[in-house]
């Protein structure tokens, strides 16, 4: 196979995923939401929800769960001005379809039996991750003996047609007991007596979940991969990654970084064509040839500039990936050292998914390689191509929106 004939392989394998991607989200983490409990003893026999709803959502949901038109007209045209306090009083003339919604979608019950509940104050307006959030304070009245509360949250579900899927990141402090929980429709409930084993797969799922539906991280890792031709390097990139992202996870989700979405997500894209982009300079410079390319690899452990250099990028880059991790939860409130633990739980359950993708892909590709070098080589290149191009759809659809 002539070097021309690779050449245009390569280039038709891009176009295919370019033309693919036009159809995926700009914004990888803009069809989900995500909605705020902290849960803490009122008077005796009563609890205390505060709850942190996406405003425009919100709206939108209660709007039509209660055929309230004027509820979505008002809060639609304070969402578009950007007005704070004119969101906040068009929830407020129409509290009753809004609380209405919310009391029916995340009940609290005591032993089986449903709390009475009575809003407290008016609805407020706060942010998350740049991004307008109405907060409701909501007292339960639960009556007879008993300590098993259980709140069941279905706010904002699929059926709407407004988001794809809805998180519910709860805090609570009651009775002695504080912790953590996240439920979504697989996991819809839980007792506030949770053992801390059910804790913990809750948010190892749910980094999980963030990795493998996260598009455009997979597609990060995978441009890692197609340009690491040994062990080595995988697990250098990969380390390198991962202690970056790990840094400003944690920053962002204690508020101590805050960084606007419309930056991240951009540069993530743009991370994701320079990666692959980087291989594909490589493949260029040696000819396509793959013994060539291998002998400027070398078999020795150490890294030349360019290795050091590339290490660096990808160190960079996982900074920012780490900021798209914490926008997932993006919870900015007083920390304790359970909430703590959990977030880590949800970054070990990143990690774990990012291992196993190294673990089934690298070594195929490994084989691949050793038996048959040049078709190895064209491979990864024709998948760093395609990877590098939608990064650049993706980069220019956030940049300019379109």
């Amino acid at each position: 196979m002539s070097h021309r004939v690779r050449l245009s392989i390569i280039g038709i394998t891009a176009a295919v995923i370019t033309f693919l991607s036009v159809g995926q989200p700009a914004f990888a983490h803009g069809f989900t939401s995500v909605v705020y409990a902290h849960v803490t003893a009122g008077d005796e026999g009563h609890i205390r929800t505060t709850l942190k709803l996406e405003y425009d959502l919100f709206v939108a949901s209660a709007a039509d769960y209660e055929d309230d038109d004027q509820l979505f007209q008002t809060g639609n045209a304070a969402f578009e001005a950007g007005d704070t306090k004119e969101q906040a009083a068009a929830l407020n003339a129409h509290s009753k379809s809004a609380v209405k919604y919310v009391t029916d979608r995340f009940p609290v019950s005591l032993d089986g039996k449903v709390c009475t509940p009575t809003q407290v104050g008016d609805f407020t307006m706060t942010r998350q991750e740049g991004v307008p959030y109405a907060a409701l304070l909501l007292d339960w009245t639960c009556a007879g003996p008993g300590d098993d509360h259980v709140l069941r949250s279905g706010l904002f579900p699929d059926s709407e047609g407004y988001v794809t899927s809805t998180k519910t990141i709860v805090t609570y402090e009651i009775d002695g007991r504080a912790g953590s929980a996240a439920l979504d429709a697989a996991h819809p409930s839980f007792s506030l007596g949770q053992s801390w084993y059910e804790r913990f797969w809750e948010f190892f799922s749910l980094g999980a979940e963030h990795l493998l539906t996260g598009t455009d991280h997979i597609l990060f890792l995978l441009a890692l991969i197609a340009g690491s031709r040994r062990l080595r390097e995988i697990v250098l990139a990969a380390t390198s990654f991962t202690l970056a992202h790990s840094v400003t996870f944690m920053l962002a989700a204690l508020g101590l970084v805050d960084v606007p979405s419309k930056v991240v997500e951009p540069v993530i894209a743009l991370s994701i064509a320079v990666v692959a982009g980087w291989y594909l300079w490589r493949i260029w410079r040696r000819g396509g040839h793959a013994a060539d390319l291998e002998a400027v690899e070398g078999s020795h452990f150490s890294l030349d500039r360019a290795g050091w250099t590339r290490l660096g990028v990808v160190f960079c880059f996982g900074l920012v990936h780490g900021l798209g991790f914490a926008g997932a939860l993006g919870i900015d409130q007083a920390w304790s050292w359970t909430l703590l633990w959990s977030l880590l739980v949800f970054n070990v359950g990143i990690e774990g998914v990012q291992l196993a993708i190294i673990a089934i892909v690298f070594p195929l590709l490994t084989v691949l390689r050793h038996r048959a070098p040049t078709a190895g080589l064209w491979a990864t290149g024709a998948i760093s191509a395609g990877v590098a191009a939608m990064g650049l759809v993706w980069f220019m659809q956030r940049v300019f929106g379109f």
